[in-house]
Formats: structure tokens, sequence, C-alpha cells
């Protein structure tokens, strides 16, 4: 599930069919409900797959899947109402060919719990600094508005894994697979980071060693691992 020039190197066919996939996978662990949820893929420079509004995610099959273009003409299907959001990574986040939004429940949970926080504590855990970097809290946008896009845009293309402040979540890739792997660190850090809270308190890693796993971070061509 490679990547050139920001566009995926997946014929048509076999994308629609790894969505499909991506979509029973994040049903199968419980980050998505019902109909909640949205996946893309950019093809080209005018032609990106996403998931159809108001379907379950874990039922999809490729016929489903729609089409539209970077600046929202829809060409076939009834794509989801949240597309503007994945449209604001492709015209922000040149290398983004993948975008995988859904509602892991104890990442959305921390800013329900804790809306003061700005971002994931990822001091506490070597993983968040290496495989991400930072998690930032984005600030909460009603579902379908412009406005889901507008509050990406000061993340991009700096982060690559976001939490959407009482909703859900965002990850973005080079790839369909990196896309996917992000929601997976995002919510694993975020139970890791509550089991942790819940046991005492969340303790940092010293700084000097946060700073070594930055510049770690640094050589990974921001790629989320």
């Amino acid at each position: 599930m490679g990547s050139v020039l920001g566009m995926s190197s997946l014929s048509e066919r076999a994308a629609r069919e790894t969505i499909v996939e991506i979509g029973r996978r994040l049903h199968a662990r419980g980050w998505l409900a019902a109909a909640d949820g949205n996946i893309s893929l950019r093809l080209s420079t005018d032609n990106i797959l996403i998931t159809p509004s108001g379907v379950h995610k874990g039922y999809l099959v490729p016929d489903d899947i729609c089409r539209i273009t970077i600046d929202n003409r829809v060409l076939e299907g009834k794509p989801s109402t949240e597309r503007l959001m994945h449209l604001s990574v492709y015209k922000n986040a040149p290398k983004a060919v993948a975008v995988v939004h859904a509602h892991p429940p104890v990442a959305t949970a921390w800013t329900v719990a804790h809306p003061e926080l700005t971002e994931l504590p990822g001091d506490c855990l070597s993983e968040v600094i290496l495989a991400a970097g930072r998690i930032p809290f984005v600030p909460y946008a009603q579902p379908g508005t412009q406005q889901m896009g507008d509050h990406l845009v000061p993340f991009l293309p700096e982060c690559r894994l976001m939490i959407l402040s009482r909703h859900g979540a965002l990850a973005w890739g080079e790839s369909l697979s990196e896309a996917y792997n992000g929601i997976e660190r995002l919510e694993h850090s975020s139970v890791t980071l509550a089991h942790a809270k819940s046991l005492g308190r969340l303790t940092s890693l010293p700084g000097d060693e946060v700073a070594r796993l930055q510049e770690m971070r640094s050589k990974m061509d921001g790629r989320t691992i």
C-alpha cells in the first residue's frame, strides 16, 4: 500500500477493497459504531475515493465506495457528510494519500474528561514521541461543517494523528495502512495513559530522555510507526 507524490499506487479496484477491509478492522476493534466514521484514499490529483454517508463501515462492499474531487464535486455515490475534513487534510498535507476518521472511545474520553489539555500527555510514553511526535486535541467543531476542516489546518502537515475533541480521532498517512496504524497507535496510547491515571498518576520521562527521543523522531520523515 505505497504511494508516489501524494497519490496511491493501488488500482481503483484494489483501493476500494482495501477501504472495505479497513472499515471492517475499525468496527471489529470497537472504534466505530453504526454509521460512524469515514475513510478516504487519494487515487490521483483530482480523484478521491471515500466511504458513503449513513452506511455501517463494518459491512461495506467495494461498490459502496464513492468518488469526489479535491474541490468537493461529487462524481459517484452519496459521500460522507464529513468529507470537508478529509479535503482539508489533502489540501494542507501534500504527502497525504489516505485519511481515516474513527471514534475510538478512550481517546475521545480524554477530551471529555480533560478539556483543559491541548494534547495527549505524550511525554509519559516513548512510543508516543517516537511513533507520532505528539497527538494534539483539535478544538470541537460541529460534525459535517467546514469548521471541522478549518480546525485541522493549524496542525497540518506536522501532525498525522489528532484527537477531535468530543468527537473522535483522525489519522492520515502516505498509505491506508499508515493511516489505520495511526488510529491503532492513538487509541493504544490513550488506553495505556488512562490505565496509568486510574492506578495512581501520570509521570513524565526525564527531560533529557524526551529530547533524545524527539531527536530520534526527527529522523523518521514524519511517518507514523
